[in-house]
């Protein structure tokens, strides 16, 4: 039987070439995608920083932070999305969820896109980690999918990780790869409207 998830990876090979990254990541969303990576930075420091987040950004952001284990402290930058992306600074996490181009990647980063309806690719949803490590990739792969290894039976596999389920569906990886095939080389960032999330119940 053939595989479904094939055109998953093709849309990553897809993605691989347009932005220049070596590894390309498929999930469900850029909130998945920029949880999977805090998770990991997580997993490979001894001590963990805090997090500098800006405080007009999307909900989720600050939320992942948490939930990842990381303590976080606002910045107010009403400009923190200059150039379409941002960094969860001191780690190498990139949010470019308002950034999609030819070109785009940048070493040693795991940048986080979105490919939602309202975003630059504008498919249902979905999103991808952008990156050039290949152990981390090796870890996102099964972390996406309920700590599996892809391709092997649930009977047959073995379980040392408590994973995510935010795989990306074939039909969302389809949809991808026809918008990507006639998406420009250059396109404008992205600039939203964010609320001042410091200000909320949520995050005091």
């Amino acid at each position: 039987m053939s595989n479904p998830y094939q055109v998953v990876k093709d849309f990553e090979a897809a993605l691989s070439d347009y932005t220049g990254a070596p590894f390309v990541v498929c999930v469900n969303s850029c909130t998945a995608a920029l949880e999977l990576s805090l998770l990991w930075t997580a997993s490979q420091v001894k001590r963990k920083m805090k997090i500098v987040c800006p405080d007009r950004t999307y909900i989720s952001v600050p939320m992942v932070i948490k939930r990842a284990g990381f303590k976080f402290e606002w910045i107010d930058r009403l400009g923190a999305w200059s150039g379409g992306h941002y960094s969860l600074f001191p780690y190498n996490i990139i949010d470019s969820a308002c950034r999609f181009t030819f070109g785009m990647y940048e070493r040693s980063q795991f940048q986080c896109v979105s490919f939602a309806a309202n975003k630059i690719l504008g498919i249902e949803q979905g999103g991808a980690i952008l990156h050039d490590n290949p152990y981390a990739d090796k870890w996102f792969r099964r972390m996406r999918f309920d700590g599996r290894t892809e391709g092997v039976d649930p009977k047959d596999d073995t379980f040392d990780l408590v994973g995510l389920h935010c795989p990306m569906l074939p039909s969302i990886a389809a949809q991808g790869i026809l918008r990507l095939h006639h998406l420009p080389k250059h396109n404008d960032d992205l600039v939203f409207d964010y609320p001042d999330l410091s200000k909320h119940e949520a995050f005091k």
